[in-house]
């Protein structure tokens, strides 16, 4: 996918933001929203690790703390000609990983405390080459941004229901266009928001995979890790927020969920898998 063509489906959500502040409070709150969205923009540039690893709970860890870690990340990004990114954990059992910054010089690579203790080294290094990948291929900026987007447009649209639920909107209640508004605010827009952070996300997953490979050298280290990922993502819950779980290597919110699978912001892993092995 190219970056114009992302950096257009980034215009549609901040659209869709805009647009559900104008179902809601009309012409105020579309101006409201738009000023919002603005400032979303600016503040997902500048700030977007510090609330990616916040939405995910991720902590940083010290190369005392994880001396190995440590080392597979720093010749891993001198094979990919990056700066060392800074090391994050998530406390998690699921196995799974992401990255996250505005550039490589502000990289976070962040891993869950089951990744480390389900993986083998050789696993463990392939999913932390496709994630430098992402961050070679400037992709965790934009990934960052639509998790602070599609997660705006998700909370709109809860308070919304709930407030549908205990009293509010009568005035909309009298009034089918008002109504038809809310509806869609609670209903339509958090799809729309999926739907957009499905086509950023999918065609990026492919281009991590294959600059993945190129970065360690092999691709039988991805190809193991997103098979047990994959595994584990439906065995063991993590809690995150959904609009933050298209930055995951795999989809972390697949547990037990056949439609959160349909709408996964993820390719299935077994493309995946077979393009992977693909490669030689």
């Amino acid at each position: 996918m190219s970056n114009m063509r992302t950096w257009l489906l980034m215009g549609v959500l901040t659209v869709l933001l805009v647009t559900t502040g104008n179902l809601i409070g009309g012409p105020d709150g579309m101006m409201f929203m738009l000023v919002f969205a603005i400032l979303m923009n600016f503040s997902g540039y500048w700030w977007s690790d510090k609330i990616a690893t916040r939405m995910t709970r991720s902590k940083p860890v010290s190369e005392h703390e994880a001396p190995e870690l440590y080392s597979m990340v720093r010749n891993l990004s001198l094979r990919a000609g990056l700066p060392m990114p800074r090391i994050y954990k998530t406390p998690s059992p699921q196995p799974n990983a992401f990255a996250t910054g505005r550039n490589p010089n502000h990289a976070v690579v962040a891993v869950t405390d089951g990744l480390m203790s389900l993986l083998s080294k050789d696993e463990i290094e392939g999913v932390l080459a496709h994630e430098l990948a992402h961050v070679k291929n400037k992709d965790i900026l934009v990934g960052s941004m639509a998790a602070m987007i599609a997660g705006a447009i998700s909370m709109l649209a809860n308070i919304t229901k709930w407030g549908l639920i205990f009293g509010g909107g009568r005035d909309s209640r009298d009034n089918p266009f008002g109504m038809i508004g809310l509806l869609a605010t609670i209903i339509i827009m958090p799809i729309a928001a999926l739907l957009v952070q499905m086509a950023i996300s999918r065609s990026r997953e492919y281009g991590a995979d294959a600059e993945g490979v190129k970065i360690a050298g092999r691709p039988d280290g991805l190809v193991n890790a997103l098979l047990k990922l994959e595994r584990g993502a439906q065995a063991i819950p993590m809690q995150v927020n959904p609009a933050a779980s298209h930055m995951f290597i795999v989809n972390p919110l697949s547990a037990g969920q056949s439609m959160a699978r349909l709408f996964s912001t993820h390719p299935p892993v077994a493309e995946r898998v077979a393009r992977l092995r693909k490669i030689r």
